[in-house]
């Protein structure tokens, strides 16, 4: 069967594209970290989506939640996305202040993976923002958490409702792969291969 054109632009119905994709890690701070509920996994599955930003080229966005309160993000996380950009901000909606949406204006990117913490708080309120301005918000439903479950599951059902994407990490990789037997594919073998151990 011939391909015909798309005829669709729901977001519902298009893959992450990595040329359309910013990855947006909300919270990922030291002194959080350790009171959420299964942090090490969550801080996992961000290092490989940072890995994979960085050999693909898609630029990385962090934001920092009172940082003098709540230090700063993960410094290993930091060094995965040398040029990513940090937005600190006092607000649950990192949007709420001017400051997060210039820098991903600045991208040109329309697809936002977003990770991080907490899932009911500051990722929930930041990505319900993104939606009302227009953004194709993606969340990664394994790379983000709160400190009880029941909060970080409530986060996520009510994300999706309002029309966020749930994803997975390795839903998220794949699309920004797209094929095997590829020079990107074959250097991003050795994440994929962290991610499912």
């Amino acid at each position: 069967m011939a391909k015909g054109p798309l005829l669709t632009d729901n977001p519902r119905q298009v893959l992450t594209h990595r040329a359309r994709s910013l990855l947006l890690v909300i919270d990922m701070q030291e002194k959080l970290g350790p009171k959420i509920d299964g942090i090490d996994e969550v801080l996992m599955r961000n290092r490989v989506l940072l890995d994979m930003a960085g050999q693909l080229d898609v630029p990385v966005v962090f934001t920092e939640q009172y940082p003098k309160g709540l230090g700063g993000t993960y410094p290993d996380l930091l060094t995965r996305a040398p040029g990513g950009k940090v937005v600190e901000k006092i607000h649950f909606d990192a949007t709420a202040a001017d400051t997060l949406l210039p820098v991903i204006e600045a991208q040109g990117r329309s697809q936002i993976i977003v990770t991080g913490t907490e899932a009911h708080v500051c990722v929930l309120q930041t990505a319900m923002s993104l939606l009302r301005h227009g953004l194709d918000v993606r969340l990664v439903t394994d790379a983000v958490g709160s400190r009880r479950p029941a909060d970080r599951d409530a986060g996520i059902a009510r994300l999706c409702d309002a029309g966020a994407i749930g994803m997975t990490t390795e839903m998220v990789i794949f699309e920004w792969l797209e094929q095997a037997d590829t020079e990107a594919f074959r250097r991003a073998l050795p994440t994929i291969r962290d991610l499912v151990r």
